[in-house]
């Protein structure tokens, strides 16, 4: 297949285009050319802003079997790709979130749950009651434009090798370090999470069948216990779980999610269920995900490559977190 790629050197993009290479495909990129512009010297690649509808126009007269798009948070600017494509494509992949549902409030929500709303759908500032329902915005936007030739990625929890934001990365570095940790609750608490690659594969196998419409795409429920047992058998550390309760962790200004990284508490009703999404759909359309120790180990290669200019932005600090350990210690 012919694809075009929006963006496709950062995370997702740079994911889903190593996978569509090694599948055989033929890649054109269309992105700024500021982020990773040594990556892919082998594939077309055209620069561009796609906010601007001049460099749009780069993209006419041009004909590609699909398009992967993972980049666009405003409606407006995907009504503009999507409105320049129409005539260059059959079939546009949007990646979306399940943060575009309402809210998480009750276990297992499927395709059929509502989206959540905003009174100015032409705000453009990201913020957390903002980022769900633009994200569910956009997808009308392609829909309206691509009608039943769209693929509407609602993505969980992205993770893998180059993922800027360390939310999943934190614990396996954290547990390679060794020495006891804080950790959540308990060993049997459930985050929801995918490997970047295995949504590029299903991406792959979905638009060459042309299979359209919604879907949850993230992985099945995991134990965190089963996240530590699978750091532990990649790093060989003897790394020590100190599981504490809500109540203590929150006594402690511990941020769930941003500090304690994936962690959503029980206490936070909107987001209660956000782990535990359902992925029936995706699974009977042959979604499959690959072994968690493979993503470690190819996560911490990844990691032990990189040069971080600044601490990283999700994570529980080391002063903060020794601090913490004391506290349980002596309480």
């Amino acid at each position: 297949m012919r694809w075009l790629v929006l963006g496709g050197t950062k995370f997702l993009g740079r994911a889903f285009v190593e996978e569509a290479l090694a599948a055989g495909h033929d890649v054109t990129l269309f992105n700024r050319g500021k982020t990773g512009p040594e990556l892919f010297p082998q594939v077309e690649k055209l620069i561009g802003d796609r906010t601007n509808p001049d460099d749009l126009a780069k993209l006419a007269g041009r004909k590609w079997d699909a398009v992967f798009d993972p980049s666009a948070y405003f409606p407006r600017i995907v009504q503009m790709s999507a409105e320049q494509l129409k005539g260059s494509t059959d079939f546009y992949v949007y990646v979306s979130s399940i943060s575009a549902y309402r809210d998480h409030s009750t276990p297992k929500q499927d395709e059929t749950s509502p989206v959540g709303t905003i009174e100015d759908p032409t705000i453009e500032e990201i913020s957390g009651g903002s980022y769900g329902p633009l994200k569910a915005l956009c997808e009308r936007a392609v829909e309206q434009v691509f009608p039943g030739r769209a693929l509407h990625v609602r993505a969980g929890l992205i993770i893998g090798p180059y993922d800027p934001t360390d939310r999943f990365t934190y614990w396996p570095v954290r547990i390679q370090r060794g020495g006891a940790f804080v950790a959540p609750e308990g060993d049997d608490i459930y985050f929801q999470f995918i490997d970047a690659r295995d949504i590029a594969q299903w991406v792959l196998k979905m638009a060459t069948d042309k299979t359209g419409g919604v879907f949850n795409v993230t992985g099945e429920p995991t134990r965190f216990g089963d996240v530590v047992a699978a750091c532990l058998a990649v790093t060989g550390s003897s790394a020590t779980p100190v599981y504490m309760d809500t109540e203590f962790l929150e006594a402690h200004e511990v941020q769930p999610w941003q500090e304690l990284t994936m962690w959503i508490p029980a206490s936070n009703p909107p987001y209660a269920f956000m782990n535990d999404t359902s992925i029936a759909k995706a699974v009977s359309h042959g979604l499959t995900c690959r072994p968690l120790t493979e993503t470690v180990r190819d996560l911490l290669n990844w990691h032990s490559t990189r040069e971080l200019t600044q601490p990283p932005a999700f994570g529980l600090a080391p002063e903060k977190e020794q601090t913490v350990l004391e506290a349980w210690q002596s309480r």
